[in-house]
């Protein structure tokens, strides 16, 4: 990919899974089996439309629209151990984007800021061999309110100690664009890059 890093850009931010990795049909499969079991249903296309959502919101979601009462963070745990169970073999990079992480690894600070956990996350990167590269991983979770909140990237942006303003992020979903910029940040929409 022949990306140019704009003027006054200091650091790199990147979604996980969709923009670095191909991970989305995986976890789509993961959603599908979980949710068949709780009684929910998942669609594709908005399952897309969702992307950078956490988990445990999706299934809040999912359950308010049949007028069920479920243990979010529960059937969230159980999706999650599900994808991790997996083989990873199935991953792979999105290459055009990885090829700019790896493109700026030592010249740039960069992180991953994402609407997954922590742990499936750096599991992901780890699969595609690029964990590495990236100076924080950061997950919703941890940063306070999900995507399209801006907390996921503003911590992203504090990990690795570049403002917001100077900072890139590329994401996959609606939800991670409108949370790169409510940040602040210049975004890249990576979707035009992906053939899907």
């Amino acid at each position: 990919m022949n990306w140019a890093l704009p003027l006054g850009c200091r650091g790199l931010i990147f979604d996980c899974d969709g923009t670095l990795v191909d991970s989305m049909p995986l976890h789509y499969h993961a959603w599908v089996t979980v949710l068949r079991r709780h009684n929910l249903d998942f669609t594709e296309a908005r399952f897309y439309q969702w992307a950078g959502v956490p988990v445990d919101e999706i299934v809040r979601r999912l359950a308010a629209e049949k007028g069920l009462t479920v243990d979010a963070k529960s059937i969230a745990a159980e999706r999650d151990a599900y994808f991790h169970s997996l083989p990873t073999s199935a991953l792979r990079p999105v290459a055009a984007v990885v090829d700019i992480a790896r493109r700026f690894h030592r010249h740039l600070p960069m992180a991953v800021a994402t609407g997954s956990t922590k742990a499936s996350a750096e599991a992901s990167l780890r699969a595609i061999g690029i964990l590495e590269l990236f100076d924080a991983v950061i997950s919703s979770q941890e940063a306070g309110r999900p995507k399209p909140a801006p907390d996921v990237f503003l911590m992203a942006a504090e990990r690795i100690a570049v403002t917001p303003r100077d900072c890139v992020a590329f994401e996959d979903g609606d939800a991670g664009l409108q949370a790169a910029q409510a940040a602040g940040m210049r975004v890249v929409d990576i979707r035009p890059w992906l053939q899907r």
